[in-house]
């Protein structure tokens, strides 16, 4: 039903497919399987007597097994489901693993986050699409830029670290087998020993060097019925450093003979300083320099900055600096001029198909239609560990310490702003303290970096207050949509229409890391509405990419997290004018889709019926190859909304740890229930409103819902976990608060009044 209509070739097809067989006809490349990701060039940090077995192993003389890990730990437990992989095919504990930052080298860069980017509905089968995946995922394989975003991370390694730990296992194998002199099939393996029916048994440690001077040694991977770990709730490998201290995030960071910088950035969108009076500030104590920082293709606007040797006189000297700052071509906007200009685009502009499917609305069924506008604000990030990086020049090297979602890239943004090569580049990788995509950005980089040119041989800390992040992030974007359907008798949807508008997110963040021109369709500006699993014969899906004054950029679950507020409240919407119970009305709509109708049913059923005087709301979504349905119980207690419980179900395919899924679930949810309820940027006269928490409030702790998580059994591959939970939940609660109150919120953040 979702396969592209017979004869019909659009403009998706023509702008992705088109240049993908292009590319294969010139050159024949994508005839050739994509290059290997076991081994790589580039050793990773070894400690004496460690022995590399491959580019993602080393086991060294005492049995300890390093693992290198090529991602960023934000919180989503990373740190233990990855070396898990490796864990489970080497049999090894998973206590026993070592972990190590991955050096730059194209076996860890990502490979499937450009493949999910493709704008093509996820039940196309047509050949352009298994191509433009295929293409894809090589040309990602060539570029190795490591990330981490898009939900990709244990996807994306599900295979490379397997293999790596199996491909390890095989070779301390069959090096025990040569010692022993018999066949490798008789041997076997555990607890970080090979082992013989003759009671032979040989460490690790004790094989390694054998091992590595073997050749090509065949290998296969575990089936799951024989998995002793992964499946497991196993203790994260993250949580004792972070419980005594040790652990190191962005601001922990002191190298010896660090001093500070503080700054102050112009205020309004597309400003420029245009002087600023220093004397008093160079005058105060402690205070080293004052330097004027310019725009820069990072994002980085016009600032200047105090150093100093004390954090507090470089934020205290920022008092004394007189700065004139001229406004941008801005600052006529606000809020409601931003709006209209996107509900005006949508009137105006016939904008791009992202997915259509039989016949569009005719005339005489426009009578008929339901129609409705949703519309989402402006979202900024706000992870709790502000915006900060450390950088030094000595010896004619640059040493970066940085919390960042990608690494190559900050690497290039550094050696780029430096003059350098990333060659004379040394990057610390530390803890996130948060991401939601604001940390795959590098303009904190490259002022850093610019401060350091400064101060030659001298560890220079950039740390942003709260005030900076608030009014110099990259959003997400503001979006309209405009929803129409058509019943029939039955109350089954006969035909389905959205348009929407907003501005797109990746094309931007493209132009900030690649100085990327804009082109084609941004599928992050559409996704959730285009791409959704109901079975409706006819479907027509369009949106308007807008430009927008506020720089935009990834918000967890990008596009997700507001078109299934607008889907899930419509599909509601249309159930309640059908008067059929909106589960049951869901159902009808996913007779092929067995998974999504399982996750539905294993929502309601666990959530039961609501407590007198509360009510239940129901939303259904896929995104990032996970599918997630959650049913929200809320109440209206002395004028104000309070939810009381989430209950989650999610299907993600095989999981490697249970509760990290719940974990992730919860922190999803309290990210989208703060967004839902309170989350709004604000522009007056070109300049962001919002300063701190105190006039962006997020959920406390007293107003966290309990959550319920329900994870489906699964033997597919696994998908994403760190950002499907996010979308249901605003039209979970939106829809809960209808039945409740028979009050539609088609906007948000949900307010009473």
């Amino acid at each position: 039903m979702f396969d592209q209509p017979s004869g019909q070739f659009n403009r998706r097809h023509f702008l992705i497919g088109g240049a993908a067989l292009a590319g294969s006809l010139v050159v024949g490349w994508a005839l050739m399987p994509p290059r290997q990701r076991l081994d790589n060039s580039t050793l990773p940090p070894m400690r004496h007597g460690d022995v590399k077995l491959n580019g993602w192993v080393m086991v060294g003389k005492d049995n300890r097994v390093t693992v290198v890990l090529a991602k960023s730990e934000m919180g989503q437990g990373i740190m233990t489901a990855l070396p898990t992989l490796v864990a489970e095919e080497m049999d090894v504990p998973l206590t026993s693993i070592r972990l190590v930052q991955a050096p730059l080298d194209k076996i860890y860069g990502d490979t499937s986050m450009l493949a999910d980017g493709l704008p093509f509905h996820p039940e196309d089968q047509s050949a352009i699409h298994h191509l433009g995946k295929w293409l894809s995922r090589k040309i990602e394989r060539e570029l190795g830029i490591q990330v981490t975003g898009g939900s990709t991370s244990v996807k994306d390694s599900w295979l490379p670290m397997r293999e790596a730990g199996a491909s390890a296992r095989a070779r301390l194998m069959q090096a025990a087998a040569n010692r022993w002199g018999v066949p490798v099939s008789e041997c076997n393996t555990s607890d970080g020993r090979v082992t013989h029916a003759q009671g032979l048994k040989a460490s690790y440690g004790e094989l390694v060097a054998d091992a590595a001077e073997l050749g090509d040694v065949s290998f296969q991977l575990k089936e799951a019925s024989a998995f002793s770990q992964i499946g497991k709730s196993l203790p994260r490998l993250d949580i004792p450093a972070k419980i005594d201290g040790s652990a190191d995030f962005g601001m922990d960071i002191k190298p010896k003979g660090m001093v500070y910088a503080a700054l102050l950035m112009c205020p309004h969108l597309g400003g420029r300083l245009a002087s600023v009076d220093t004397r008093a500030a160079n005058e105060l104590p402690g205070v080293l320099k004052v330097v004027r920082l310019n725009q820069e293709r990072s994002g980085a606007p016009d600032a200047v900055a105090v150093i100093a040797g004390s954090r507090w006189t470089a934020q205290s000297a920022l008092d004394l600096l007189s700065p004139v700052w001229q406004a941008g071509p801005h600052s006529q906007q606000n809020n409601q001029t931003m709006m209209q200009q996107l509900r005006q685009s949508l009137s105006d502009e016939s904008g791009f198909t992202y997915y259509s499917v039989g016949d569009e609305i005719d005339d005489d069924q426009l009578p008929k239609a339901i129609k409705a506008e949703y519309s989402a604000p402006y979202l900024a990030h706000t992870p709790m560990e502000p915006i900060n990086c450390t950088a030094q020049f000595k010896d004619d090297r640059l040493k970066i310490w940085v919390s960042t979602q990608a690494p190559s890239i900050v690497v290039a943004t550094a050696a780029r702003v430096a003059d350098i090569s990333v060659d004379q580049i040394d990057l610390t990788e530390t803890f996130l303290g948060g991401g939601f995509g604001r940390r795959l950005e590098t303009d904190m980089v490259a002022q850093a970096v610019a401060l350091a040119k400064e101060m030659p041989a001298v560890p220079v800390q950039l740390v942003w207050r709260r005030e900076d992040d608030i009014a110099h992030d990259f959003y997400r974007p503001a979006c309209v949509a405009r929803m129409m359907a058509v019943l029939d008798e039955k109350g089954k949807v006969n035909a389905w229409q959205s348009k929407s508008a907003s501005a797109a997110p990746i094309q931007q963040l493209l132009k900030r890391a690649f100085d990327l021109s804009p082109f084609g369709p941004d599928k992050t500006a559409a996704e959730g509405l285009f791409d959704h699993h109901y079975e409706i014969e006819n479907q027509q899906v369009e949106h308007v990419i807008v430009e927008s004054p506020l720089p935009v950029g990834p918000w967890r679950s990008v596009g997700h997290s507001h078109h299934a507020f607008f889907k899930e409240s419509f599909v509601d919407e249309l159930a309640h004018a059908a008067k059929v119970d909106p589960a049951e009305f869901r159902r009808r709509m996913l007779a092929s889709h067995p998974r999504h109708l399982a996750v539905l049913n294993a929502a309601v059923e666990r959530a039961g019926k609501p407590s007198q005087s509360r009510a239940h709301g129901l939303a259904l979504h896929a995104c990032f190859g996970s599918i997630v349905a959650q049913v929200a119980e809320v109440s209206i207690e002395q004028g104000k909304l309070r939810v009381h419980k989430i209950t989650c179900a999610i299907d993600c395919g095989t999981v490697i740890n249970p509760e990290i899924v719940e974990q992730q679930m919860e922190s999803a949810i309290a990210y989208g229930l703060s967004a839902a309820l309170y989350g709004e940027v604000q522009v007056s006269e070109g300049q962001i409103v919002q300063k701190n928490f105190n006039d962006m409030p997020m959920l406390r702790f007293d107003e966290m819902p309990e959550v319920e998580v329900v994870i489906m059994p699964s033997t597919a591959a696994p998908e994403g976990v760190g950002e499907p939970g996010t979308p249901p939940v605003a039209p979970a609660v939106a829809n809960a608060l209808f039945n409740l109150t028979g009050k539609r919120l088609r906007s948000l953040p949900l307010k009473l009044s």
